[in-house]
């Protein structure tokens, strides 16, 4: 391209720039470029320095990750963190993303997409990396509650919707971890072997949908993938990622320990993050000497800054991004939204709602109860302002007065509490100390100085804790009414204690308005219409094998509801199980088939003389010939209806959805035949089948 003397070598974005543009100018930024220079785009740079100034305080500042030539004014690209909101200053915290999987509402996940992206460009962040999309295979897993479910097409849509959300401040989004990360403790060396089958319909079908729809980068993963690191996986990155699926967009790794050789690059890997480890004069050195092409870096190039400038040259939606943004008012608000409609009711013998009429005192037991307790502190932190706990908002809402005190350190003082109260809420579950990112204590990150003690990692058990189920036990036999929630990532057993209890929340972590949202809960303020994104077991054993120290595993094609109903094993709870304080129906199926997709079309009626939100699950029945899971979703939908309400509800499922990969031509095939779709509410279900 030309450029005109007051532009010479000034590559900088600009707002509104066209198309055609931003393609001379990667070009001309690729001719005038050193390789040096290029090679320095492809890595992140000052991560570990300024850790150690920060005080080893995660996210105290946007973090250099790729890009960058100031010679020529190309800006570089600044990350952050996270799935439940900024991991920078004291931004929104959301619910964790299990508990907004637990919405089943794309529209609020959009909207909350759109929130970081505002508060990421805030405060000085354009790439985020809050789209985690690993399959929970089994709920031990400690990262669980970064994703949102076991279900790949409920994985699809809620994060496609989160990308899509931050994308639209101009905020380039990431779907992690690229691929197979569904296990915690050995993953930055367990190799996970896995056939065609389970590969491409299982742990894959959810990352394609989110690109497919725009989302603009990928992070891979730390562990292998039959015997190959995923972030130097050529397979992987290549020939799937941009030969079958046609992704244009970049690739960067996983912190710290995201690949080992300098063949990442030309297996794929556009960026090595935090820091030139195994990149920078090593790959210089290599290219030099022949072993890597150069095109190679330049095609990495190009990706980064087609991507980057893609965003940087977009009209902005809004005028400025002030830091007053951050933690604003609406914010807090839309985080209180998704509180009330993530938290699931899964028990209820008529105690609830609670009638504040009738509560002179109410019990309010656990140490949990009082506890800010949003989540892991690994790189998903986020540091909001403020904590509302469950025992806060209960203050506010009865009075203090009204609220008496106990916890699982004492039982007799916790029994006292309980026969003085009309009744008990006991809060249970976990922390950070016992689930999340895994953090070993000799994890240095480059920092000097002593290590801290392991936290987080895999589960070591699917029940509360020992402590917890004495609390439990020991109010049931005050006999007063007995109200547990359960604060975990993913599913928690509750066969030792469930039928002493009269009713069962499972809260999540429910991010800094948690407390209120349940307060508004208990005493009918609110319906419930949290629905669970994964099965709760009777029997652990009807889980997946899961060994959390394993450093061999292999994935087949069965988990989740798939594995239960084939197994004949019935569950606690199952996948989209939630009661509601209201009553729905439903009438008038009707589907029809266009050229490539079945319409569906239903009646749904609020029965209840409160405004509630009912969630429908459609799921398909295949013919038969090629073994599949039973029944699988392919589509869902969230309803608000007021009292009385009758609502025309409408889904879509696409025919390609319904294909399945074949091993012999490495493609997908369409088996035609009968099909049948059950579409499930609360307490209801409407069947029919279709010829396809």
């Amino acid at each position: 391209m030309t450029l005109t003397s007051a532009y010479d070598y000034d590559y900088s974005p600009r707002r509104g720039a066209s198309p055609e543009w931003i393609d001379n100018i990667v070009d001309a930024i690729l001719a005038e470029a050193t390789l040096g220079e290029k090679i320095a785009m492809l890595s992140g740079r000052g991560f570990f320095q300024e850790f150690v100034e920060d005080g080893r305080l995660w996210g105290a500042r946007p973090y250099r990750a790729g890009s960058g030539i100031e010679r020529l004014k190309v800006p570089p690209i600044y990350f952050s963190d996270g799935p439940r909101g900024v991991a920078r200053g004291q931004s929104t915290c959301f619910p964790c993303t299990m508990a907004r999987g637990a919405t089943f509402d794309t529209d609020l996940e959009m909207r909350i997409g759109a929130v970081m992206g505002t508060e990421m460009r805030a405060q000085g962040c354009d790439l985020s990396g809050a789209i985690c999309i690993n399959l929970l295979r089994h709920p031990a897993w400690g990262r669980a509650q970064e994703t949102y479910g076991e279900d790949p097409h409920h994985l699809g849509a809620m994060g496609t919707a989160l990308g899509l959300g931050i994308q639209s401040q101009n905020v380039m989004a990431t779907v992690k971890h690229f691929a197979l990360n569904s296990m915690e403790n050995t993953r930055f060396s367990v190799n996970v072997s896995i056939d065609e089958r389970s590969l491409h319909e299982i742990y894959l079908p959810h990352f394609k949908i989110c690109l497919d729809a725009g989302v603009a980068t990928v992070m891979s993963a730390y562990n292998q993938f039959n015997g190959e690191y995923c972030g130097q996986h050529h397979g992987l990155l290549t020939d799937i990622l941009r030969g079958e699926w046609g992704f244009s967009g970049f690739v960067h790794s996983d912190w710290v320990m995201g690949l080992y050789k300098p063949y990442a690059v030309s297996a794929g890997l556009d960026i090595e993050n935090p820091e030139p480890q195994i990149w920078g004069d090593k790959l210089l050195t290599a290219v030099e000497a022949g072993h890597i092409a150069p095109f190679v870096i330049d095609r990495a190039c190009r990706n980064i800054l087609r991507t980057q400038y893609h965003f940087a040259c977009a009209p902005d939606p809004r005028p400025e991004y002030g830091i007053d943004l951050v933690a604003n008012p609406q914010h807090i608000a839309l985080a209180r939204e998704a509180a009330e409609k993530s938290i699931t009711l899964l028990e209820n013998n008529g105690i609830l709602p609670l009638d504040a009429k009738k509560i002179g005192r109410l019990a309010v037991l656990g140490k949990l109860a009082d506890q800010e307790n949003t989540g892991d502190r690994g790189s998903s932190r986020v540091r909001p302002p403020y904590v509302v706990t469950p025992l806060a908002a209960l203050e506010e809402k009865l009075g203090q007065e009204a609220i008496l005190r106990g916890d699982e350190d004492d039982l007799e003082a916790a029994a006292a509490a309980a026969n003085a109260a009309d009744a008990v809420l006991i809060v249970a579950g976990y922390t950070a100390r016992e689930e999340g990112e895994f953090i070993p204590g000799d994890l240095t990150l480059g920092q000097d100085g002593e290590g801290r003690p392991s936290i987080g990692g895999d589960r070591t058990s699917l029940s509360l804790p020992p402590q917890q189920i004495a609390l439990i036990h020991a109010m049931a036999k005050t006999g007063k009414p007995v109200i547990v929630t359960i604060v975990a990532g993913s599913a928690v057993m509750v066969e030792e204690w469930r039928d002493q209890v009269g009713a069962i929340f499972q809260s999540f972590y429910s991010g800094m308005e948690g407390g209120h949202a349940l307060a508004d809960l208990l005493f009918g303020e609110i319906s419930p219409s949290g629905r669970l994104p994964f099965t709760v077991a009777r029997d652990a054993a009807h889980y997946p094998y899961f060994d959390r120290d394993a450093t061999q595993v292999t994935y087949d094609y069965w988990h989740g509801y798939g594995k239960f109903a084939r197994d004949n094993s019935v569950p606690r709870y199952a996948f989209g199980h939630g009661l509601s304080y209201a009553s729905f129906s439903q009438g008038g199926l009707k589907l029809h088939r266009t050229h490539d997709a079945i319409e569906v079309e239903i009646q749904i009626t609020n029965n209840a003389p409160i405004r509630s939100d009912e969630i429908l699950f459609a799921y398909i029945s295949t013919p038969g010939g090629i073994e599949r899971w039973p029944y699988v979703l392919k589509a869902f939908t969230r309803l608000s209806l007021c009292a009385g309400e009758t609502r025309l509800a409408r889904l879509q499922i696409k025919l390609e959805d319904l294909r399945y990969r074949d091993p012999l031509s490495h493609g997908w095939r369409f088996e035609h035949g009968q099909y049948e779709l059950r579409l499930c509410g609360t307490g209801h279900v409407s069947s029919a089948t279709i010829m396809l």
